[in-house]
């Protein structure tokens, strides 16, 4: 005998939930039927998959295996229902879209009524998380896809590429270096560089583009670092230091309301590369790459 669909579902619920009257209101089932059903999962293993308490329910190591197997089982089995619905009909139905913040604000904005007069029967669901989220969650059959920049670990992943974009010096709009037409990276490591913080992968690109180690204090530490690009902006604007933004983000009027001058960086032009990323062998493939084509345009 093996474990029915249902009830690899019902373990999932029961983890998700913590509590057997929780999971079958989840489950839109009797507590005695999801309980039955968890029984006969026992009894198909051969060994118990949770433990009762008090408290609630924990996992058994057992049940904890076959929870991550369910989850891939169950996460192919909906990838099967949405590929038999949307045969011949690509980018239709639900598609679980993540995109890291760095993108979102500024390229989502012209994308989506593109993609909604293009796709009107595409429903897309947005998580906006930080990379190494984006890819765990998209590996775990999370998400279908992830708009994310590269480069990035993308091992077990298939993309298509979206566009370059350039990555350019920030400064406040009085400081000498506003004043010329480019900036060196040897000239901004001599200025108090202020950074996304540790997890934007915006932070490691702009570092490794221009061969620049992260800032330290005296005590090891940095002096400062923003959560996101508009707080950065603010910053710098503040006389705080200097930064790095995207070309995208510059574009979109990120620095439009601060006293802030941007600069591209010589020589050459740095830069990370945007991409639609899947999972490697995932039937969601040829969606990828026309959302890529989309986005491209």
């Amino acid at each position: 005998m093996l474990p029915t669909l249902r009830q690899l579902q019902y373990l999932k619920l029961l983890a998700e939930q913590g509590s057997f009257g929780r999971a079958a209101d989840a489950a839109h089932v009797t507590q005695p039927t999801l309980s039955s059903g968890i029984q006969e999962l026992e009894r198909t293993l051969g060994a118990p998959v949770v433990d009762r308490a008090r408290s609630g329910v924990i996992l058994t190591a057992v049940g904890e295996e076959a929870l991550r197997r369910a989850t891939v089982i169950l996460n192919e089995a909906e990838e099967l229902v949405e590929a038999a619905k949307n045969a011949g009909q690509p980018l239709t139905g639900r598609f679980r879209l993540g995109v890291i913040p760095t993108v979102a604000p500024f390229l989502l904005p012209r994308a989506l009524p593109l993609l909604r007069a293009r796709f009107p029967k595409l429903r897309l669901y947005l998580r906006e998380d930080l990379t190494q989220r984006l890819i765990a969650a998209l590996k775990a059959g999370q998400l279908d896809a992830a708009l994310i920049a590269l480069p990035f670990d993308m091992h077990g992943l298939n993309w298509a590429h979206v566009s370059d974009d350039e990555l350019l010096a920030a400064m406040p709009a009085g400081h000498p270096l506003a004043k010329l037409k480019s900036a060196d990276p040897q000239a901004l490591e001599q200025e108090d560089i202020i950074l996304l913080e540790d997890g934007h992968c915006l932070r490691e690109h702009a570092l490794a583009a221009c061969g620049l180690k992260p800032p330290k204090t005296a005590s090891g530490e940095e002096s400062f670092a923003a959560t996101s690009l508009p707080t950065l902006v603010q910053m710098v604007s503040s006389g705080l230091g200097v930064t790095f933004l995207p070309a995208m983000a510059v574009n979109a009027g990120l620095t439009d309301p601060a006293s802030v001058a941007v600069r591209p960086i010589a020589p050459g032009h740095a830069s990370r590369e945007i991409v639609v990323a899947w999972r490697a062998g995932s039937n969601r493939a040829a969606e990828g790459r026309l959302l890529a084509e989309v986005l491209r345009e």
